[in-house]
């Protein structure tokens, strides 16, 4: 280090900021989420009908619905909440943060784990109201999920809207 003092620190430049991870990349972790939410809901909802002893689909199922979304609620926010990230976004290095770089504060991953669940609610709420097929409902969810998805190219950042609201971010967890 030529013009420096031998006892001198080097200084540190401000680290870059991370390039936003592309609308890609995420829709293929969420998709590498989906085979691995599969599996911690079958577990959980074996586990609600041997202590039920459920015999069919049609017993308990509201109280069913409210334990998977429980159980989903507390994988998702426990794991953003401790350290960013989920087994799949470890394997796409990505990890969600908050405003100030860190992993999101309990609430901050309670709010976006609600929030996301914009991602499939509106088709589902006009399944009953307009009294569609299920044919017509799986359509009309799998337009919606492309246009919420296609949304996050115009959004600063390329974030989605459920980032948005919770006001957290995906980065790009460098090598």
């Amino acid at each position: 280090m030529p013009n420096q003092a031998p006892n001198a620190t080097p200084t540190r430049t401000a680290a870059p900021p991370l390039p936003p991870v592309t609308v890609r990349r995420r829709l293929a972790a969420l998709l590498y989420e989906g085979v691995l939410l599969f599996g911690v809901i079958f577990v959980a909802g074996l586990a609600l009908s041997l202590v039920l002893q459920q015999r069919n689909g049609y017993t308990h199922h509201r109280l069913m619905a409210a334990w998977i979304i429980l159980v989903a609620g507390v994988y998702f926010v426990g794991l953003w909440h401790r350290g960013g990230q989920t087994l799949p976004m470890k394997t796409w290095r990505l990890r969600v943060t908050g405003p100030d770089g860190a992993p999101p504060s309990l609430a901050r991953a309670t709010l976006r784990y609600l929030a996301a669940w914009l991602w499939f609610l509106p088709p589902l709420v006009l399944h009953p109201l307009l009294n569609l097929t299920v044919p017509h409902t799986l359509v009309l969810e799998v337009a919606w999920f492309a246009l919420w998805a296609a949304s996050a190219r115009f959004a600063p950042g390329r974030q989605f809207l459920h980032d948005r609201i919770a006001g957290t971010r995906i980065v790009a967890v460098p090598r």
